[in-house]
C-alpha cells in the first residue's frame, strides 16, 4: 500500500496547446488518471466501486502552474491522499520533470463519495478507507 503513488509519462504532440506547452486540460486529465490508477492498485478499480454501488466525483480542483512541459519531456505525476472524512477525501498532486526534478505543477482535488443510485453523498466504507494511507500535511 504505497502512501505516494507515482506514474511516469512522456509528453506527446497531441497534448500541446497553441503556446507550445502542455495544455491545462491535459494536466487535469493526468491528475485524474493518476488518482484512478492509484485507487486501482489499492484494489478499487471502477468495477469494484460498481460492486458496492459507489463512486468518487470531483467537487473542486486547484492547480498551480509553475513551469511548462513540452513535447518529449518525461514527467512524473505523484499523488497521495491527505485527508478522508465521512464522505469526502482530499488528494494532492505534484508533477515534475523527470530529468531535472523541476516542479511543473502542484494541485489538489476535493473528492466526494456518492451512491451511484442517487448521486447523493455516501459514507466511505471502512474497506475503502483502510485501503489508502492518509499522508498528513
Amino acid at each position: 500500500m504505497p502512501s505516494v503513488f507515482e506514474v511516469a509519462r512522456t509528453v506527446v504532440a497531441e497534448e500541446i496547446d497553441g503556446l507550445g506547452h502542455v495544455n491545462n486540460l491535459v494536466y487535469l486529465r493526468w491528475l485524474q488518471d493518476a488518482a484512478v490508477e492509484h485507487s486501482a492498485i489499492e484494489g478499487w478499480d471502477a468495477a469494484a466501486y460498481r460492486r458496492i454501488g459507489r463512486a468518487w466525483v470531483a467537487r473542486s480542483h486547484f492547480i498551480e502552474y509553475l513551469a511548462p512541459a513540452r513535447v518529449g519531456d518525461r514527467v512524473l505525476v505523484r499523488t497521495w491522499v491527505t485527508g478522508m472524512k465521512r464522505a469526502t477525501s482530499t488528494r494532492r498532486y505534484e508533477v515534475f520533470c523527470a530529468d531535472d526534478s523541476l516542479k511543473l505543477i502542484r494541485a489538489e482535488t476535493h473528492w466526494a463519495f456518492i451512491a451511484l443510485e442517487t448521486h447523493r453523498p455516501a459514507r466511505i466504507p471502512e474497506e475503502v478507507r483502510d485501503s489508502f494511507v492518509v499522508v498528513a500535511d
